[in-house]
């Protein structure tokens, strides 16, 4: 079995270690194709005004400046096209989750959306930390504990056109997870962004976006909820955004042209 692997957050990234630490508990033909440098909050951009530049960091570990939409272009039209064609594309693990509105956002995500679009079946993989927890301490050990046998599980499944599994392991050590759930993609309190504003030695300004702490209420059968209680959130994305409900309120308008 030939896996692809990529990221959000850069070549050099952790994360991407521990996620070929998973790809290579199920197979030995893994290949990987991240970005140069980081590109979290990315999302499925692509790269349309610059030059895309290859650099192969070592055998079968590819570098792109560009998005992750690029490398899995690059690597699934380019890199791979005269040869096998991956059977699995891996995105991440990326330092953080990716659930809730984070979705639209993330290049990780968008990574495997666009092997979704090119007909591959695709996995999504991100490590949640918290306020608590620094980029140092982030528990990448639980996602290598649990991504093989998860993702093991999934390739037993046909995954449908045009979806892809969205997985989050949860801020705790592998031995607290405390099991799977089938989630939905929740809603997160959108008063928690924030929008920071500093000066520079000038007294210029500048701004920084954050999130702060915050206490909502968690709905179950949301991935929210099921990472804020310990568990691994696995959730099937579509890439059909038509919302078939209010495409029935919109057929009932009685349009008039100019």
């Amino acid at each position: 079995m030939r896996i692809l692997l990529t990221n959000d957050d850069g070549i050099h990234a952790p994360g991407l270690k521990s996620l070929e630490a998973i790809a290579r508990t199920l197979s030995d033909d893994v290949w990987i194709v991240a970005p140069e440098t980081d590109q979290s909050g990315a999302s499925h951009s692509l790269t349309l005004n610059d030059p895309l530049r290859i650099r192969m960091v070592s055998e079968g570990h590819y570098a792109v400046k560009g998005t992750p939409t690029d490398c899995v272009i690059m690597a699934l039209r380019h890199l791979m096209r005269d040869g096998e064609r991956p059977d699995l594309v891996l995105s991440g693990v990326n330092r953080g989750q990716n659930i809730a509105d984070d979705v639209t956002y993330s290049g990780t995500v968008a990574g495997a959306m666009e092997a979704a679009v090119l007909g591959y079946r695709a996995i999504a993989l991100s490590q949640a930390y918290g306020f608590d927890t620094t980029r140092q301490s982030i528990r990448w050990h639980t996602a290598e504990t649990h991504g093989p046998a998860i993702v093991r599980s999934l390739l037993d499944l046909d995954f449908p056109t045009d979806t892809l599994i969205n997985v989050n392991f949860p801020d705790c050590e592998p031995g607290e997870v405390g099991g799977v759930d089938i989630t939905r993609q929740g809603k997160r309190d959108q008063d928690t962004l924030k929008v920071d504003e500093r000066r520079d030695g000038r007294g210029n300004p500048y701004y920084w976006l954050t999130f702060q702490r915050r206490d909502y209420e968690l709905v179950q059968g949301t991935d929210l909820w099921t990472l804020a209680h310990n568990r691994i959130s696995v959730t099937p994305v579509g890439l059909d955004l038509t919302h078939q409900g209010f495409m029935s309120d919109l057929k009932s308008r009685d349009f008039v042209l100019g």
